[in-house]
């Protein structure tokens, strides 16, 4: 009897490892249909970041919430990676994993990526901001951005409308994002529909510059952003804008600037106060009503 009790929480164990991912559109994604180079996956850079890159299917993989906490709230969770590709881990999977022990259901979108032609994406994206192909890697992004954003859009629009399948509330459906994850997570607090306006919106250490930057409708999601003021990218202008303009509308936001921290912190772990912005983001939704208190 040991050995089958032992034996049947393995499976149940295995079975909770094994996460659910589902296409996000059916057949080839809108605007991208003659792509067809092929998605990869390594951890093969100086940082061993593990990395999914050259995206051409968007998908978002699935991380149930704990069922004694799970209270109807969901989140899409937006990696970063300069548009190249995505810090999968750090930015996306770790997040979901932490969130739906608090009873958020959470969904990590992997969105478009543009191509590249190695197999360290890492090291491409660096080349391409401070080489010479810096012109022809701005063009690349510029092409893929439109794309991104769409994809955030239709995955909040997915689990609206399935909502009931995965066991969440469809006014409850958030998205967070980290870099240019953060700009398709911020964009869509913008120019949205019934179907693709977010219950909350949280970009972290979003890449969001004015031109990219809409009306504050006075509707618009709640907000919660959280950068450091020495990230690399010197990207702290963007969520001091973005939270000015939620300001001035006169709409919820809250903003945490930490003085260190860097740029792409995620849920890395630098004994920083930034450290524990994940727990603040819980705080707030707290606040705001999507999770419950002492989850």
């Amino acid at each position: 009897m040991k050995h089958i009790v032992v034996l049947v929480l393995l499976v149940s164990s295995l079975a909770q490892a094994q996460q659910k991912e589902v296409r996000l559109y059916e057949g080839a994604a809108p605007g991208s249909e003659t792509w067809n180079w092929q998605e990869k996956k390594n951890n093969k850079n100086a940082i061993k970041l593990m990395t999914v890159f050259n995206v051409v299917n968007p998908t978002l993989t699935v991380f149930p919430a704990d069922p004694a906490l799970a209270n109807g709230t969901s989140v899409i969770i937006c990696p970063g990676g300069g548009f190249h590709f995505l810090s999968i881990d750090n930015e996306g999977n770790d997040v979901a994993t932490w969130l739906a022990k608090k009873g958020v259901t959470a969904f990590v979108l992997k969105y478009r990526t543009a191509h590249i032609n190695t197999d360290d994406p890492f090291a491409d994206m660096l080349a391409g901001m401070n080489g010479p192909r810096k012109a022809e890697w701005q063009t690349e992004n510029e092409a893929t951005i439109p794309l991104t954003i769409a994809d955030g859009r239709a995955a909040i629009a997915y689990v609206r409308k399935h909502a009931a399948e995965y066991g969440v509330a469809p006014d409850r459906v958030g998205i967070v994002g980290f870099s240019v994850g953060g700009t398709v997570t911020a964009s869509s607090a913008f120019n949205y529909t019934a179907d693709t306006r977010p219950a909350f919106v949280a970009p972290i250490y979003p890449y969001m510059p004015a031109s990219l930057q809409g009306n504050v409708d006075s509707d618009a999601p709640p907000m919660f952003i959280a950068c450091a003021s020495d990230d690399q990218l010197n990207l702290a202008p963007h969520s001091v804008e973005l939270y000015s303009n939620y300001l001035a509308a006169k709409r919820p936001v809250e903003l945490h600037m930490y003085t260190k921290g860097g740029h792409g912190f995620g849920m890395n772990r630098q004994n920083l106060p930034s450290d524990h912005w994940i727990e603040r983001f819980a705080d707030w939704l707290t606040q705001q009503g999507f999770m419950k208190a002492n989850q």
